[in-house]
């Protein structure tokens, strides 16, 4: 059966415990050990003058140096009646001494509290106090175990003549018994200590499961693994916030889709984690998402860095527990541009489509005049079909853009403009002699100008809707520069800032709620247009704001490295564009 592994946070509460209750342990030993050393050195120096003061005595020093001339030592029974012995016992008694014995100038017991042991030679060496030094000792004589000192007894007036030496003990035992009274409160120290490290633990144990959420150390580890994984193996943008409000997560994606330097994520920096995430250099639609009365998973689309992010927040939590938000960001560049490349084919075959009806009538028509034998009327006929072309859109002065691809968007647009009643014209300051080198730039920009400027047209107050376009290219030795204005009949800008209308989410179609652009498109054509012309090194900006009644706003675009001059090999290219004259049958007319 497999023995069950204990969790991470218990593993740490018992080691906690085992250092506690060890530290205690050693604290409290080193603590009685150092008290049981002081009680020790006590009572050697209360033995060392309890020795001297006996060993100073006159009469003691006078009996003693009586004793030590005389030839060998008296017996027991006299040593134990004599004036020695009697001293000597007064002062144990009266200090509570182990022993107070007094020994000759040979060692041999003048006085010992067993009377049987007098006239013997004392059980520990007396040589350092009979050469005339004092000295503390502990050791174990026949009474047992003592803390004492031993002391010379000088001959009467004299200082260097030893004629004998008193040792005084103290019972260890005794101290002992000092010692447990001392470690009373040292044990109550102990375990309250105990107490609080073991309160302690227990409370480091719940902090320690609250950070962790519960996760064992193998789980945070994968987690960490699997999350570096994630992020940095996917393109989305990843942005963690913490429940305070700060920055936890910032990967690689986010920093590049947001178009900030690399690096930022060092520890200090704008998106580094720990950050305000109110201070943080995002943009403000995207702090917007992680406000209280945000609602959650609702995506919106930005203009960041020059590109069209999608965005959403979505707020974290586990067992109810609120972790804070994670906005997620993905790239919506590339299917931006490909919507309008497909707006552009979309536009041009539905106005082909539109010409191959009045292209057909007019085989038709030259059928007829040949059926009705009149050759001259249908070579007159074909023409002037040559002269104006086989296609015809309704754009004035197309034959000013020597470029095939802007005739044909250009045209294709008139025809979407002359649909919704508006009228494209060309104007006459355009000069176009270079080929398009980046149609797909400029598809964006100039499709977004002429769409804006359309609707314009059409909301506005005037009855004659025109929008007015004016292209000019300027050779460069990198590639020329295309200058792109586009003016409309509409009303203008009124009082709107110049500068606002460049702001992403901003439009003059039915707002978002909270003036946010929601997922959509609406409100992000000219903030884009002027990043992409920026990015290229030029810019997008408003000449006029316009007035009511019409004339309305002009706008300018300048994009550099977008034309160059035409390849000697043939390129494929639409067929060319000419004007409709105004004489020219509509559409469905013979």
């Amino acid at each position: 059966m497999p023995r069950l592994a204990l969790r991470f946070s218990t593993q740490t509460l018992l080691l906690q415990l085992g250092v506690v209750v060890l530290v205690v342990l050693l604290s409290g030993t080193v603590h009685a050990w150092l008290v049981y050393g002081r009680i020790g050195t006590e009572a050697e120096n209360q033995a060392l003058t309890l020795a001297r003061t006996v060993a100073s005595d006159p009469a003691m020093r006078s009996q003693v140096e009586a004793i030590s001339k005389e030839q060998g030592t008296p017996p027991a029974t006299v040593l134990s009646a004599g004036p020695i012995q009697a001293a000597a016992e007064a002062a144990r008694n009266r200090t509570g001494a182990l022993f107070v014995v007094v020994t000759d100038e040979t060692g041999l017991r003048l006085a010992h509290p067993d009377v049987v042991r007098l006239g013997e030679r004392v059980s520990t060496d007396p040589s350092d106090a009979l050469s005339g030094k004092e000295v503390t000792t502990r050791n174990t004589g026949t009474l047992g175990a003592s803390a004492g000192a031993k002391v010379p007894v000088f001959a009467p007036g004299s200082t260097t003549t030893v004629v004998g030496e008193v040792s005084v003990g103290y019972s260890m035992e005794s101290l002992g018994q000092s010692l447990a009274e001392d470690i009373v409160p040292i044990a109550l120290t102990a375990a309250g200590s105990l107490l609080v490290g073991v309160l302690a633990s227990f409370l480091l144990r719940r902090r320690l499961q609250r950070l962790t959420l519960g996760l064992e150390p193998e789980e945070i580890s994968t987690l960490v693994h699997d999350q570096v994984a994630v992020l940095q193996g996917v393109d989305d943008g990843v942005i963690g916030i913490s429940a305070d409000g700060r920055i936890t997560v910032f990967n690689a994606a986010a920093r590049r889709l947001l178009g900030m330097p690399e690096g930022s994520e060092t520890p200090g920096s704008p998106t580094a984690a720990g950050t305000d995430w109110e201070r943080s250099p995002v943009p403000s639609q995207l702090k917007a998402l992680t406000q209280p009365s945000a609602h959650d998973a609702e995506a919106v689309e930005i203009v960041a860095g020059g590109r069209v992010l999608v965005a959403n927040a979505r707020k974290a939590l586990h067992r109810k527990e609120d972790l804070g938000w994670v906005v997620m960001l993905r790239d919506r560049t590339e299917l931006q541009q490909l919507t309008r490349q497909l707006d552009a084919v979309g536009t041009m075959s539905a106005a082909l489509r539109a010409q191959r009806h009045e292209f057909a009538n007019q085989l038709h028509t030259i059928a007829g005049f040949m059926s009705i034998g009149q050759h001259g009327q249908a070579k007159d006929y074909l023409a002037r079909i040559s002269a104006t072309g086989p296609l015809k859109f309704p754009v004035q002065q197309a034959e000013l853009l020597q470029d095939p691809y802007l005739q044909a968007f250009v045209g294709a647009k008139s025809v979407e403009a002359d649909e919704r009643g508006v009228a494209l014209r060309i104007g006459p300051e355009t000069l176009v002699r270079e080929h398009v080198t980046e149609p797909q730039d400029v598809t964006t920009v100039l499709g977004n100008l002429i769409d804006n400027a359309v609707n314009a047209a059409v909301d506005g107050s005037s009855m004659q809707r025109w929008v007015e376009l004016e292209l000019l290219d300027e050779p460069g030795p990198d590639g020329g520069t295309l200058h792109i204005v586009v003016a409309d009949s509409g009303d203008g800008l009124g009082s709107v800032d110049p500068e606002k209308v460049f702001v992403e989410g901003f439009t003059t179609a039915e707002p978002a709620e909270g003036g946010i652009a929601r997922a959509g498109g609406q409100g992000l054509g000219l903030a884009l247009v002027r990043q992409l012309a920026r990015r290229r090194g030029g810019d997008v900006r408003v000449l006029d704001a316009g007035s009511p009644g019409g004339p309305g706003a002009v706008f300018m675009a300048t994009m550099p490295k977008v034309t160059g001059a035409p390849d000697d090999a043939p390129r494929a290219v639409p067929a060319p564009v000419a004007q409709r004259p105004a004489t020219e049958p509509k559409e469905g007319q013979p």
